[in-house]
């Protein structure tokens, strides 16, 4: 069986090494991932990955061959080869609900062990996170811009063979239909779909003979391929062949919405008034956004999905901020370079929100400053254990993992929404909810919105 452990950064191992000669690898450790900014122009994030990591989790092992590699790079110490040939992680982890929504400085994971058993799942962690993450918050968008129309994730032949499984995953989570990638439907049980290119029409002698056969291998209930020529013969074509009960045609070039509109009344027309309209074509939020007037009745969405809409990675990072001092004492720590400094202490992290649901605000809250959110608050926490001892808590089956994850996020839109209902248009627009890190910052808040003067 393949491991995880060598998908990691050289640094990870070089760490270790000089920590265990300075007697400090064993000391206790908190680490924090969380993104520092969102692009410009989101409005939350979508988080994703929870389950990909816990998977991987499970093979993070230095099988023979790894250590043999690692030897063979004359660098490492046997007591350090030894340790990772026995290495398992025996810490635990805490996060946001895979699906939840997230803001800057939100702690999305929280990760305790010893520093030799946190610190070299770093790369890993932070690997999963930025793809899948990044997928699933440019996804929620495209998932809003279409109100409610399916929208299909077609984007396997733009990454990387891996990457295109986990982004299938990942679009699944925000609400994506179906994918067009088949280990995707194995490995997570997303439902497949697919039917024809323009090299399939282009391989008969006429347009008539391949919709002839894919009608006969497939069925009436079918989705054509129609712009390879003139549509609106094919579209003719299309209708006389399948009949009325034609399931789909596809649109993939032109002027999307004028053409939908057009082609909708020419199969009203023809009788084949329950065929279905589904718009392909380098698609994003933006231009779902701008075909809600129009018929369409489905998107087919590929590069600009599953390369997070220009932000292929999600800015998530992995800070330690809080360790065991010489005294054997928990101690707060934190990094202060000007620009990328952080907040040192482990924390709580909630969601205020008012007695009709709508959130207010992301409330971060130190461990150790002794505060809790009041009921009156109406705060719900974010962060739950998910691994305990190196075991995972509550194991699930794949598609159930999305199923939940599906749920998770619906919940938080509606909340973002119930205050902003511009969140249902996918658009630009200023972060959702202010992050606040104290009590007395959220009472200043609170009057601020109320008496702006």
């Amino acid at each position: 069986m393949a491991t995880t452990s060598l998908k990691t950064d050289l640094y990870e191992l070089t760490m270790i090494q000089a920590a265990r000669e300075a007697g400090v690898a064993d000391r206790r450790c908190v680490f924090e991932v969380f993104t520092r900014s969102l692009p410009e122009g989101r409005r939350y994030g979508a988080f994703a990955g929870v389950g990909r990591i816990l998977d991987s989790l499970e093979d993070f092992r230095f099988d023979r061959a790894d250590i043999e590699f690692l030897r063979s790079a004359g660098q490492f110490t046997e007591d350090l080869l030894s340790y990772l040939e026995g290495y398992r992680f025996e810490g635990n982890i805490e996060a946001y609900a895979e699906g939840e929504v997230f803001f800057p400085s939100s702690p999305v994971m929280r990760i305790e062990g010893t520093f030799e058993q946190c610190v070299l799942l770093e790369t890993i962690v932070l690997s999963i996170l930025n793809h899948d993450s990044a997928i699933a918050s440019v996804g929620s968008r495209m998932i809003q811009a279409a109100a409610g129309r399916p929208c299909i994730e077609m984007g396997s032949r733009r990454v990387h063979e891996d990457a295109a499984v986990a982004a299938s995953r990942a679009a699944a989570i925000v609400g994506f239909a179906s994918t067009s990638n088949l280990e995707a439907g194995r490995t997570y049980g997303i439902p497949t779909t697919g039917t024809s290119a323009h090299a399939f029409t282009l391989v008969f002698e006429s347009e008539a003979d391949a919709f002839r056969a894919q009608v006969h291998s497939l069925g009436a209930g079918t989705s054509l391929l129609v712009d390879t020529f003139d549509i609106r013969e094919a579209i003719d074509t299309a209708v006389e062949i399948a009949g009325p009960d034609l399931g789909a045609v596809r649109i993939d070039s032109g002027n999307l919405g004028e053409t939908a509109r057009e082609v909708r009344e020419q199969l009203d027309a023809l009788g084949a008034t329950d065929t279905k309209i589904t718009a392909t074509s380098d698609l994003d939020e933006e231009r779902v956004f701008d075909l809600r007037d129009f018929p369409v009745d489905g998107y087919g969405i590929g590069t600009r999905l599953v390369t997070g809409g220009n932000h292929p990675a999600q800015g998530f990072v992995f800070k330690l901020v809080e360790r065991e001092n010489s005294r054997g004492e928990m101690e707060a720590v934190a990094k202060k370079s000007a620009q990328k400094a952080t907040i040192a202490g482990s924390k709580r992290a909630y969601r205020v929100r008012d007695a009709k649901g709508a959130a207010s605000a992301e409330l971060v809250l130190a461990d150790d400053a002794g505060e809790q959110p009041s009921d009156s608050l109406n705060a719900r926490p974010l962060l739950t254990r998910i691994v305990e001892n190196g075991k995972v808590l509550n194991p699930l089956g794949q598609w159930e993992r999305i199923e939940i994850a599906r749920e998770v996020h619906l919940r938080a839109l509606e909340e973002l929404a119930l205050a902003d209902s511009q969140i249902r248009t996918g658009q630009d627009g200023t972060v959702a909810l202010p992050v606040v890190h104290s009590l007395a910052e959220l009472e200043n808040l609170s009057h601020t919105r109320i008496d702006p003067d």
